[in-house]
């Protein structure tokens, strides 16, 4: 497992819980806004934690931690994905995935495995745009589509979110979302920030006020549709 980060403990990475995140490197995607350049590119010398360790950790913080979110990079891409979620279940740990939703097929084995109890997974266009925002050609949108029938038609909670970057999205787009995801569960346009860990800086973020004219593109359609981190 190429563990690359851990975040002992958190109130915000998994709704309801008190949890602890691991974060996966690598990532088949390169969207150039991506705050988490070291987890995206590398380089992957050896993993900072074992899979030892973070399971030897889970076992002292049982009691204290309630969920575990992984994260990434994305996550799909690990091989033992499977085997390490089912080490942190015997612990007794609710377990969220962050995913880009370019592997259904393995979204499909951990909920058939009943190895989730919650999905995020991310949304970085419409269809129509998404080899453009992830720039990568090879990535077919129809994967995504997949991993979106998925979750929309599973029994474990699940929300799709949106980083919303003012030079890439525009009403059009949530537009076609808008349709694409209709009766999901759960929606949220969360606003960009700059950072010195982005993968390609100079990117800037709507105004509140903004975001919420796509919000109401989008609730007609998706009711549970919010905004999240704004100030």
């Amino acid at each position: 497992m190429n563990i690359q980060g851990l975040n002992k403990t958190t109130l915000l990475d998994y709704p309801g819980n008190v949890a602890a995140t691991i974060f996966m490197g690598g990532c088949n995607f390169r969207c150039p806004y991506c705050h988490n350049k070291d987890l995206v590119i590398g380089p992957f010398t050896n993993p900072a934690y074992t899979t030892e360790e973070i399971l030897s950790f889970l076992t002292k913080r049982k009691g204290i931690l309630s969920g575990v979110c992984i994260s990434g990079g994305e996550p799909t891409l690990q091989p033992l994905l499977s085997d390490f979620i089912a080490q942190i279940k015997e612990l007794s740990y609710l377990v969220k995935l962050d995913t880009n939703g370019s592997h259904p097929e393995i979204i499909s084995e951990l909920l058939s495995k009943n190895l989730l109890d919650y999905i995020a997974m991310d949304i970085k266009t419409d269809l129509q745009h998404y080899t453009q925002v992830t720039q990568q050609d090879k990535i077919d949108p129809k994967l995504i589509e997949e991993s979106v029938i998925i979750l929309k038609n599973c029994d474990v909670d699940y929300e799709f979110r949106t980083t919303v970057v003012k030079e890439l999205h525009n009403s059009e787009n949530f537009t076609n979302i808008a349709l694409w995801l209709k009766g999901a569960k759960a929606y949220y346009l969360q606003s960009y920030k700059d950072s010195d860990n982005v993968i390609t800086p100079g990117f800037s973020a709507y105004s509140v006020k903004e975001l919420n004219h796509f919000l109401n593109i989008l609730k007609p359609y998706i009711p549970n549709s919010y905004l999240r981190g704004v100030e």
